[in-house]
C-alpha cells in the first residue's frame, strides 16, 4: 500500500512559497521543517533548492511515512523525525532555517508558542523562521474565505483557528525573533519571515 498522502493545496501554493524561500533562505545549510504533513512540500522544495539539506518532521507516524515516501531518492532530504512543536525537547539542536507551512491554524496556541520558541533555540543569529498560512491582520480576516475557514476550524476544535499576526510576532519577539517581512500570498494567505537576533 502506498503510504503517500495528498494535500490538494500543495499543488496550488508550492510555486509562490518557493519564490519566497529562494529569496529568504540561505543558499546552503540545514532547513528544519516543522509539521511536514504529507511531505509533498519537502520533496518539491528540496528538489528545487539543492544546496540545502531538508530535515522534515511531524508528530504523526503516518505523516512521517508519507514524507519518507514522497522524498525517496532525494539525497538532500534526511529521514523524517518525530517532533511536537509544543515540546521543549526538539530532536535537532541547530538549523540554518526553520520553515512551517499551514500549521499554526490547525494546532493549539501552545504549539505556535512552542514553534517560535523552539526556532529561536535552534537558529543561528540572523537565521530565518518562515511561516506560511492564513492569518488575521490587525484583528481582521484578509478575505471572506478565511472568515468561513476560521469558523470551520473552531467548530472542529475550539483550540484551533486563524492567528493574529501581531500576537505571533509578540511571542516571537519575546523569544528573540523579529518579524522582518509580512508577504501577501495567493488565496488570502500570508508568509511571515522572522530573523533570529
Amino acid at each position: 500500500m502506498d503510504p503517500r498522502r495528498h494535500a490538494p493545496a500543495t499543488a496550488r501554493n508550492r510555486w509562490p512559497i518557493l519564490a519566497v524561500l529562494r529569496r529568504v533562505l540561505p543558499p546552503r545549510g540545514l532547513v528544519l521543517e516543522v509539521a511536514s504533513g504529507t511531505g509533498e512540500h519537502a520533496a518539491f522544495f528540496a528538489a528545487a533548492l539543492t544546496g540545502l539539506v531538508w530535515q522534515p518532521t511531524d508528530p504523526d507516524a503516518d505523516a512521517r511515512a508519507s514524507v519518507a515516501a514522497w522524498c525517496a531518492g532525494l539525497a538532500n532530504v534526511r529521514p523524517p523525525l518525530a517532533l511536537d512543536a509544543a515540546e521543549a525537547d526538539w530532536p535537532v539542536a541547530r538549523a540554518d532555517a526553520v520553515v512551517s507551512i499551514n500549521m499554526v491554524h490547525i494546532a493549539r496556541w501552545a504549539a505556535c508558542e512552542g514553534l517560535v520558541r523552539g526556532a529561536a533555540r535552534v537558529l543561528l543569529p540572523c537565521g530565518p523562521l518562515v511561516l506560511y498560512g492564513p492569518f488575521m491582520v490587525d484583528g481582521a480576516h484578509t478575505g471572506p474565505g478565511n472568515v468561513a475557514f476560521d469558523a470551520e476550524l473552531r467548530a472542529r476544535d475550539p483550540a484551533w483557528g486563524l492567528r493574529e499576526v501581531a500576537e505571533v510576532a509578540r511571542v516571537a519577539a519575546a523569544a528573540g525573533l523579529d518579524l522582518v517581512e509580512l508577504i501577501g500570498m495567493p488565496a488570502d494567505n500570508r508568509t511571515l519571515v522572522f530573523r533570529r537576533r
